[in-house]
């Protein structure tokens, strides 16, 4: 053996590289109808710190789709206040804009108080009572 230092020829850590996420992936976290995105956006993956920005501050054409649609299924659900599968049961669109959720929710069809009612109860309409009206203060 000598005192002489040896080379080291151990492998030596790689440098950490930004993780790219897909646009579906980047979309799905913002919560946005990846389609109604720009084609920039919508070809090219985007890093976690990108995404991240993104989130800190939105640019305005995330504004704007945020604001009036169209939005996601997961986005519509939460909304109207019922899980996925309600609207899939109320035979309504994947994609909603701002407007057709607010039209929606104007109306409130059966199916809408019935599956909010599942969902919390409370939260759909006091049976007897019509659409829009409140219900009478017990006295």
């Amino acid at each position: 053996m000598t005192d002489a230092s040896r080379e080291d020829r151990r492998q030596q850590p790689k440098p950490k590289k930004e993780q790219l996420l897909s646009p579906a992936t980047a979309a799905k976290k913002l919560e946005l109808y990846l389609p109604a995105t720009p084609p920039e956006f919508q070809q090219t993956p985007i890093s976690r710190t990108a995404l991240a920005e993104l989130q800190a501050n939105p640019p305005e054409w995330l504004v704007t789709l945020r604001r009036e649609g169209p939005h996601p299924r997961s986005v519509v659900s939460a909304r109207l206040g019922v899980s996925n599968s309600a609207l899939a049961r109320g035979g309504v669109s994947d994609v909603m804009t701002t407007a057709e959720i607010a039209d929606l929710l104007a109306e409130m069809p059966e199916w809408l108080v019935e599956e909010r009612e599942k969902r919390a109860p409370g939260s759909g309409r006091p049976p007897g009572t019509a659409v829009g009206e409140r219900p009478a203060r017990p006295e």
